[in-house]
């Protein structure tokens, strides 16, 4: 069986830092996360794998607010297992989840999968767990050399394995460890406002065709009010009512 763990943070102010600016304020970018968040793990519901919500903890239990964005996602509430993170940095709260899960709980095959990428769907992860029996490493590419998931059947040395360009890391630190690496077809991540226009172009054409859009995060962009135009050529986010740009 796959663990797939989903590296959460709450959805609180300043979770999106790169998204806190015009038309979006700190509440929208909360509101955008959780919504992510409840695609991403439904995802992973619908797949063959395990939940595990990986939270970042800042007291005694999983934080009220991302177990009701997670629960509310669900078919069974109860089928998701709460796991803090531990670390001081992303690449070893992933490392510390992923060797855990590998030589610990002797888990054959483990995904690392990043909430902001809301168009995860089943196949994709069902897609993972296949590659993954005949390579090491599955890694999930990216716009700018990020990954959105990053799958193993064997643990690496994960110091510092997610610097950027990440995709190109983990691929060294795979190979450095004498495992061998492919690659799942590339995903948006949505983190920036570049990110966030072209997943709205991508809701548009995916709409027209008839073709799965992330549920919750297009309703959230739609209370939002938040709209694609072109700018000189350029696709870019937009609040017609609101736009303080």
């Amino acid at each position: 069986m796959t663990t797939v763990a989903v590296l959460c943070d709450p959805p609180r102010t300043g979770v999106l830092p790169d998204l806190d600016r015009s038309p979006l304020s700190q509440t929208d970018c909360s509101a955008l996360y959780a919504a992510m968040c409840a695609d991403t793990v439904r995802a992973v519901e619908a797949s063959a794998a395990d939940l595990l919500v990986n939270y970042r903890a800042d007291d005694e239990g999983p934080p009220e607010d991302l177990r009701t964005v997670v629960r509310d996602a669900l078919d069974d509430p109860d089928e998701a297992r709460f796991e803090p993170q531990v670390g001081s940095t992303f690449s070893g709260r992933v490392g510390n989840t992923l060797t855990h899960l590998l030589e610990t709980e002797d888990e054959s095959a483990v995904v690392a999968v990043e909430p902001t990428a809301p168009f995860l769907a089943r196949g994709d992860l069902d897609g993972l767990a296949m590659k993954l029996r005949r390579n090491d490493v599955i890694l999930g590419p990216a716009s700018n050399g990020r990954v959105y998931a990053a799958a193993f059947g064997a643990p690496i040395d994960f110091a510092d394995a997610y610097t950027a360009p990440a995709v190109t890391t983990l691929t060294d630190r795979a190979l450095d460890a004498g495992l061998d690496v492919d690659y799942a077809p590339m995903l948006p991540v949505v983190e920036s406002p570049g990110d966030l226009a072209g997943a709205l172009a991508l809701v548009e054409a995916r709409e027209r065709a008839g073709r799965r859009v992330p549920e919750q995060t297009v309703a959230c962009l739609t209370d939002l009010g938040i709209t694609l135009t072109t700018d000189d050529g350029e696709p870019t986010i937009s609040r017609p009512d609101t736009d303080r740009s």
